[in-house]
């Protein structure tokens, strides 16, 4: 990995949490000691241990390699923070409790509730916010410190990029990968008729289970939930905010062991029972069914879909305005059945972009195709709902080096990433000329990515 990368992640992933209780013993007895100055602040061998703690509990390794890693991005943390503070910048108070809620959620959803995460960390939960808070916000200092570095570089004009385009090697330019545009005519399915099955079907279950019959037996044999059905239905302790409100809600309602009524999601309909129940945190169990459709169903929308696609071959009416008529998709009737990006608003999708059902249509298909009737998924739910439809392939641009006629933007961006990872490496590299560093032996043997850390 190139030093400036390195240094890019070390710099956005340092959420090292403090802690002494965790720090490792090592094999001469030690328990905790100063591993670095770095100016007048300390980095401490409990710091870095306690990251390493923070690893284990995602489920992740680290080995002595990783020590010297971690040690190096706390490293290069002092400096940006020692900036910050000279340069008298403010913490993004609303961005540090967010993220500190994301972080107590993050570890109760992977140790099991608060309890467990108290046990794990030797602490009360207050005193893990409090140390939680501080190391967050020093990532906020960072942060502002990095862009106040990067805003310094003076904006890049259109010849600016033009000359970058033409002095980079051509391995160092972007791929750019393959894209198509897309335009669709949806029909969904008769949902009325399938939503009632659905709920016939659950409420049969509820009423085996409240005769006696066992909520995880059923949950094996009925549940669609792939993550839980083999496990009884059951989904761990979690906090309510991992699921949708309506889930959350009918689950925190309920008392332990009483099963809810059917309850419905984007996913479909649920039975909950609820196992326990610790603050904001819940384990229960679940039965979800998604509405299932018909052969029938499936047979009379691809007979309507024909006769559409026909309707457009025939030139009889172009498929811009027979989606506009025909088509039940709200978000792409409109404006004429063009697919774009929800976040970003592009009409153009790579591959993985696409639903995996649209793509395996649209690969074998040639620019002004129209595809034939096939089922494929929305983007509602954890996993989509059932549509039919068919697709007209507008364009498609080849995958290809990015150059400067076609790929402007792309080249902005990336001139822009490498001009500001190159500021922040240049930052780094005279920080440590001036800074008073000292590193412990017990990490002299350590292959840092950077030179000058060792004087």
């Amino acid at each position: 990995m190139n030093r400036s990368l390195l240094t890019s992640v070390m710099c956005t992933i340092l959420l090292v949490i403090c802690t002494d209780s965790f720090a490792q013993k090592y094999q001469d007895g030690l328990i905790d000691k100063t591993v670095a100055l770095i100016g007048n602040d300390m980095v401490m061998l409990s710091e870095l241990e306690s990251e390493v703690q923070m690893l284990r509990a995602r489920g992740l390794t680290a080995d002595k390699s990783a020590r010297c890693e971690i040690l190096e991005g706390l490293l290069v943390s002092k400096l940006f923070l020692v900036q910050a503070r000279l340069d008298s910048l403010t913490v993004n108070e609303n961005g540090v409790e967010n993220a500190l809620d994301n972080r107590m959620n993050e570890m109760y959803s992977a140790l099991g509730g608060e309890k467990q995460v108290e046990e794990y960390f030797g602490k009360p939960i207050y005193k893990l916010r409090e140390e939680w808070k501080e190391i967050l916000s020093d990532q906020s200092l960072i942060q502002e410190m990095q862009g106040k570095i990067s805003a310094k570089i003076p904006s890049l004009t259109p010849s600016d990029v033009e000359k970058y385009y033409k002095n980079a090697e051509e391995e160092d330019l972007p791929i750019i990968s393959t894209k198509y545009r897309i335009r669709q005519i949806v029909l969904y399915p008769d949902k009325e008729s399938a939503t009632m099955r659905v709920k016939e079907k659950l409420l049969e279950i509820r009423e085996r289970i409240v005769n006696g019959e066992k909520f995880s037996t059923l949950a094996r044999i009925y549940s669609q939930d792939p993550g839980s059905m083999n496990k009884g239905g059951e989904l761990g302790m979690m906090s309510k905010s991992v699921f949708w409100p309506a889930f959350s809600n009918a689950a925190m309602s309920l008392k332990v062991g009483q099963v809810s009524q059917l309850v419905e999601t984007p996913d479909g309909f649920h039975l909950i029972q609820l196992i326990a129940r610790d603050g904001d945190m819940f384990n229960a169990r679940h039965i979800l069914i998604k509405p299932a459709y018909t052969d029938e169903d499936r047979t009379k929308a691809f007979d309507k879909l024909d006769s559409i696609k026909n309707v457009i071959i025939a030139d009889s009416i172009p498929f811009f305005n027979a989606a506009r008529r025909f088509s039940q998709d709200k978000k792409t009737s409109t404006n004429g059945g063009l697919l774009a990006d929800e976040y970003t608003g592009s009409s153009y999708f790579e591959k993985d972009q696409l639903k995996p059902a649209d793509y395996n249509v649209l690969k074998n298909m040639k620019e002004g195709d129209i595809s034939d009737p096939f089922e494929s998924l929305d983007n509602e739910g954890r996993n989509g709902n059932t549509i039919y439809k068919i697709i007209y392939l507008e364009t498609i641009i080849p995958s290809h080096v990015a150059n400067y006629k076609e790929d402007y933007s792309v080249l902005l961006d990336d001139a822009n990433a490498k001009n500001s990872a190159t500021a922040i490496d240049q930052f780094i590299t005279e920080k440590q000329k001036t800074t008073y560093i000292v590193i412990d032996p017990l990490f002299s043997g350590c292959n840092f990515s950077r030179e000058g850390w060792i004087k």
